[in-house]
């Protein structure tokens, strides 16, 4: 469904969303606590800094946060700036051309089922997701941020 990227972007904004308020986060112990190669996620998360989703700070102390409460922060803008959701109607049989007027066998069912994912990207939140994991309203599960560098 979606491609590692966007899977990266998105396990790092969750994480980030889970130690929010905590102090910036480095790059390296994102990467070592997610098991994504470190120079990947470092592109990933200056992409989401470009878009504002992100900031991120040089140095002793330095990492990345987000600039978006993960309440207002809809998946779709995770995912967005390395997979195309909205307007991706790819056929599922391959036709090359494939529409309303012109289609497929699947089109009006795989149509529908495109059109369910993107709504769910666009209408979840981070914060949605983040409730969603936590059994019994616990908290996050935390890591000893503060011995990392960057």
């Amino acid at each position: 469904m979606l491609s590692q990227t966007a899977e990266y972007a998105l396990r790092a904004v969750l994480y980030l969303a889970e130690h929010q308020g905590e102090h910036p986060i480095p790059v390296d112990a994102i990467a070592e606590d997610l098991s994504i190669p470190r120079n990947y996620l470092s592109k990933i998360l200056h992409t989401l800094a470009k878009r504002d989703l992100l900031s991120s700070s040089r140095g002793r102390g330095g990492g990345f946060e987000l600039t978006v409460p993960a309440s207002a922060l809809p998946l779709l803008a995770v995912v967005e700036p390395f997979d195309e959701l909205e307007g991706r109607q790819q056929c599922l049989l391959g036709r090359t051309r494939c529409s309303d007027a012109s289609p497929c066998a699947a089109h009006h069912r795989w149509k529908e089922m495109v059109d369910r994912v993107t709504a769910f990207f666009r209408e979840t939140t981070v914060k949605d997701l983040i409730q969603d994991a936590r059994p019994n309203g616990q908290a996050p599960r935390r890591t000893n941020l503060a011995v990392r560098s960057s």
